[in-house]
């Protein structure tokens, strides 16, 4: 039976209120857009080209550095492993242009590590690796924290019985934990993906240049103003939104079955 007392419609009045103020700035980006004009300033091509290929690169080092850890930090008993938790959430709570600073102050010209690498021939500043380094470390640590909650979501039991029945830890890796994670795991990769490719405030300190689609949209709206924003951003959007959305409703499908 449905309760239509005035105590219980509150929640949902309050429930819609709070919903349309999510989709006012949506609302107002499909409004102010356009659109008989709709197009792209000039570099807006290789700025969306510079996001894509710099992004999927960071992507796959960070799922490559990534899992080892997480799956680590699930199921190993660690002694101080509050420090790494710890360390995990300053890396995820520093602000982005702190971040970008820190980033400059140790793999810049004049950092202990930068100038040793330049000797090397790789520059960390205004570069395509620059690039990388500040998407990599800026997504890293959300998608170690998403991966983790994910392994330690996969029951213990079922991996000791693989490792009975003969298989090895890294097949039983392999064939027990990763499926039953691939949820989490693909929840992880979506997250660090958006964080990756929106990234501002590092990307603008250490590799302003090659302009991806954040510091671009800033000079648009410095340059030109806001009317040059919205393709690039129409853009962003459907870049970068698709997979977690799809991922989000699938699990979301996935927890009412």
């Amino acid at each position: 039976m449905t309760d239509n007392t005035p105590r219980a419609r509150l929640p949902a009045v309050i429930g819609a209120l709070t919903l349309i103020l999510l989709a006012a700035p949506f609302i107002g980006l499909v409004l102010a857009t356009h659109w008989r004009n709709f197009g792209f300033a000039a570099g807006d091509g290789g700025a969306i080209a510079i996001s894509l290929v710099y992004s999927l690169l960071a992507l796959v080092l960070i799922i490559a550095l990534g899992t080892p850890l997480a799956w680590w930090l699930a199921r190993y008993p660690i002694r101080g492993k509050w420090l790494i938790d710890a360390l995990l959430l300053l890396a995820l709570l520093t602000p982005p242009l702190a971040l970008g600073l820190l980033l400059a102050s140790m793999y810049g010209p004049y950092g202990p590590a930068g100038s040793l690498l330049e000797r090397a021939g790789l520059v960390l500043t205004n570069s395509g690796p620059a690039f990388v380094m500040a998407q990599f470390y800026s997504a890293l640590p959300y998608y170690v924290i998403a991966a983790r909650t994910a392994f330690e979501g996969v029951p213990r039991e079922l991996e000791q019985i693989a490792l009975t029945l003969g298989h090895s830890p890294w097949r039983s890796f392999l064939h027990v934990s990763l499926p039953l994670a691939r949820l989490g795991l693909a929840a992880a990769v979506a997250l660090a993906w958006v964080r990756a490719l929106g990234e501002f405030g590092a990307v603008l300190i250490v590799a302003y240049y090659p302009q991806g689609i954040p510091v671009k949209l800033w000079v648009n709206l410095q340059n030109i103003g806001l009317s040059a924003v919205y393709p690039l951003l129409w853009i962003f959007f459907l870049v970068a939104m698709p997979l977690p959305l799809i991922l989000g409703l699938a699990a979301r499908h996935r927890r009412l079955i």
